[in-house]
């Protein structure tokens, strides 16, 4: 039976994305207990605001050092996917290093404004079972003003300005760039295909 874990992370999409799984029929447990996420068979990092707070608040949970030795596949939104890095220049920060790349902020101009904000494309990179069923080109949801560059992990990408990674994966760990909790019919696929993994 599958028990969710969203990392209560103290940002403000945390019933939105409860309301996105319980759709699936997937009641899921808003936790920051280290025992919790550790039981789960699904946990899910999501994160709104700075990587320098966000970092706080897991370590001060004593989340960090536990979260990036998780087993179970573990799903990292927005903020939440750019914390498994090595490090993000906001801040700066040190952060999981599940990854080890570095997270930059976004070049404005005066067609592309920082933050990124709204629709843009997928370009597909690799299989992956994340994406099972999602085409290329299909939209989803960003908002966010940091980004990766693309690597070897990325298995989707998008272009604002340059080309950034929109979903990465390292083992049992995936991050979305993106809100797949904002992203209608191709987010809700992606988080029923990231509820089956390890099933």
């Amino acid at each position: 039976m599958r028990e969710v874990v969203i990392i209560d992370s103290g940002g403000a999409n945390l019933a939105s994305l409860q309301f996105a799984l319980e759709r699936l029929g997937t009641p899921a447990r808003v936790s920051a207990d280290a025992q919790a996420v550790g039981c789960a068979s699904h946990v899910i990092l999501p994160g709104v605001g700075s990587a320098l707070d966000a970092m706080r608040r897991l370590r001060a949970a004593g989340l960090a050092t536990p979260l990036a030795r998780l087993e179970q596949p573990v799903l990292g939104i927005c903020l939440g996917m750019q914390l498994l890095f090595s490090r993000s220049d906001e801040g700066p920060a040190q952060c999981l290093g599940i990854l080890p790349e570095t997270v930059h902020k976004l070049a404005a101009s005066d067609a592309r404004p920082v933050p990124h904000m709204g629709w843009n494309q997928l370009a597909l990179r690799a299989h992956d079972p994340l994406l099972d069923g999602i085409r290329p080109h299909d939209y989803v949801y960003f908002v966010h003003s940091y980004a990766a560059a693309v690597s070897k992990a990325t298995v989707a990408s998008c272009t604002y300005g340059e080309e950034i990674a929109a979903v990465v994966r390292a083992g049992n760990f995936w991050g979305t760039q993106f809100h797949p909790e904002r992203s209608g019919p191709t987010g809700a696929r992606i988080l029923a295909n990231f509820l089956r993994l390890g099933s």
